[in-house]
């Protein structure tokens, strides 16, 4: 484990000039609402739709009060980009409501209290920690940390919740707030889910290639 810090250079050399996801674009201005209803609508879809429907949706509302003022059918139009547009729509106007109602308006700022809240998941619950709110005590977890952390050997675990934990306990700390981004960006580039690029990856000889069956 003590090549966890080389890797993660590593890889932070390899997409140091690449385009940040949507979701963290959006985290810069430190606004927790905006950048936990931009990890919602990133939800199974590509990182440019969701792009698309976070500018669509925050032109025009971009607070609790705003888009409960939204009809619904409103609402699936401005995010229809993103996919499930339907579901999204009806967790967003949830989350929206739970906010507004039992928080003042302001997203809560502990993660425990975040999760109880209907169509929030760890995942988001996390990202919403980290870059929302900066507090980088969590390693959002979705399935590109999950599959490279497991491909690396790192972790042996079944489902992105328990990696998290897992790597959390040997991952030094000063690597969690970036982590999530960098293997973001290296799975859709490199370590993709069929077939990865072994054959270009940075960090090759420190990779055991832990359930790859094929690749590139």
């Amino acid at each position: 484990m003590n090549k966890i810090p080389k890797v993660i250079s590593l890889i932070g050399k390899e997409f140091r000039e690449s385009k940040k996801p949507t979701v963290r674009k959006t985290s810069e201005k430190r606004d927790p609402f905006k950048t936990l209803i931009a990890c919602l609508l990133s939800l199974r879809t590509r990182d440019e739709n969701t792009a698309k429907a976070s500018s669509s949706l925050f032109k025009v509302a971009d607070t609790p009060e705003e888009i409960l003022k939204l009809p619904i059918r409103k609402l699936e139009k401005l995010i229809f980009s993103s996919g499930f547009y339907k579901n999204k729509a009806r967790t967003i106007n949830h989350v929206s409501k739970v906010i507004l109602e039992e928080y003042n308006g302001k997203v809560p700022s502990d993660i425990d209290k975040l999760m109880e809240i209907k169509g929030i998941g760890r995942k988001t619950a996390a990202i919403c920690m980290v870059y929302g709110f900066n507090k980088p005590h969590y390693i959002p977890t979705d399935v590109h940390v999950h599959q490279i952390a497991n491909r690396l050997g790192w972790v042996k675990t079944k489902i992105p919740d328990q990696t998290e934990l897992e790597l959390m306990k040997i991952v030094p700390r000063k690597y969690w707030y970036e982590l999530n981004t960098l293997f973001v960006l290296f799975g859709k580039k490199i370590c993709v889910s069929v077939s990865p690029f072994c054959s270009k990856c940075p960090v090759n000889k420190y990779c055991p290639r832990i359930g790859v069956k094929r690749s590139r």
